[in-house]
């Protein structure tokens, strides 16, 4: 079987792994995560040249502690696997350049994976909870691939090795759902990244304290928009005597408790804010199933790993759903392995001068 080593640099994560194809989908042997979280904290988001920076200090550490894991060397390995878009460009390029220089020393063919097709397959990553249930009985499959990026919905129509013949049917016009949730959490002085903070903060609050606005609640509009609710919750912030966090310059200042919401009212500010952005994808993909006719969904991506939304749509969607592991939630390379090594099987690769001249594209 087809062995693989995947690189992903894409933003704040240096990731990699090791792919082994299976009789069913594929395993990962491997999948380190060096996350970049402590070095962005202070200045309250990513920043793509402290990003691109150390990539370039922990790829090689990264690659070998995959390899050493995975009990194999690079001898081992049937091609190389890596991000190729879309993302940082700085932190892309020291990914691509990494996989290119090992597949050229190793005389092995490259794959280069979009970030995107990286998510929808990591439902495909054998030894999941649930995984071993999917299968044909299951498509046409919708899959929601909602991250602090992009807010996509997707109908799956073939299951791999097969091309997933995936048609994007909607997206985000404007802030996607992690990018809102990040926001807002902002705004309530919460650490970052805010997402993980605001989801434990509204386990103790009321969802129905706040009412925030759900956009494009069209009845076959199948689009997101979550701008919005930043503006909503800023609003209602300052009606209630509050001044919101990180409007404006804020590097280098902590938050002040004094001026923000603390306790009750900061679990329900959490709540509320939570149960606006769920009820809005559930909504969305309620839509889309019932337009597909889709008999399964696969949820991918960071906020598949939020706990509100993960139990409504264990009560609220009436066809099987699919969850990558914890794991496999976040920016992994063990994702961009499992497109890999199917792309690899098609024959989908670069060698020779195609591979030399492949380049990082940030979209």
């Amino acid at each position: 079987m087809p062995r693989l080593l995947a690189i992903e640099t894409s933003c704040d994560e240096c990731s990699a792994a090791v792919l082994e194809r299976t009789p069913r989908f594929v395993a990962a042997r491997s999948n380190v995560i060096f996350s970049q979280i402590d070095l962005h904290r202070r200045f309250g988001g990513v920043v793509p040249e402290v990003a691109s920076r150390n990539h370039l200090e922990m790829v090689t550490p990264v690659v070998e502690e995959a390899l050493e894991k995975a009990g194999v060397g690079f001898n081992d390995l049937d091609a190389v696997a890596v991000t190729q878009r879309p993302g940082l460009i700085g932190a892309l390029l020291v990914g691509v350049s990494t996989a290119k220089a090992i597949a050229y020393a190793l005389n092995k063919p490259l794959v280069g994976v979009n970030h995107l097709e990286g998510h929808l397959h990591s439902v495909f990553i054998d030894g999941q909870q649930g995984c071993e249930r999917l299968g044909p009985q299951n498509l046409p499959l919708l899959a929601c691939l909602v991250s602090g990026g992009h807010t996509n919905l997707y109908l799956i129509r073939e299951l791999p090795p097969r091309g997933l013949g995936a048609e994007k049917l909607s997206e985000s016009r404007d802030d996607a759902a992690g990018e809102a949730f990040d926001k807002t959490a902002k705004l309530l002085g919460l650490p970052y990244p805010g997402g993980v903070h605001l989801d434990r903060g509204a386990k103790s609050g009321n969802p129905a304290a706040i009412d925030f606005p759900r956009a494009l609640p069209g009845r076959k509009n199948m689009e997101f928009s979550f701008s919005g609710l930043k503006t909503a919750v800023a609003t209602e912030l300052k009606k209630r005597g509050f001044e919101p966090y990180g409007v404006g310059a804020s590097w280098g200042t902590q938050p002040d408790p004094a001026k923000l919401p603390q306790g009750k009212e900061l679990a329900d500010f959490c709540a509320s804010i939570q149960e606006a952005i769920v009820q809005t994808l559930l909504r969305k993909i309620r839509i889309a199933l019932g337009e597909t006719g889709a008999r399964g969904l696969a949820v991918v991506g960071g906020v598949s790993a939020n706990s509100r939304f993960r139990e409504l749509l264990a009560t609220d969607v009436k066809v099987p759903v699919f969850f990558p592991d914890h794991q496999y939630c976040t920016d992994n390379a063990a994702m961009i392995g499992a497109a890999g090594i199917f792309m690899l099987e098609r024959g989908e690769v670069l060698k020779g001068a195609e591979l030399l001249a492949a380049n990082a594209f940030s979209s």
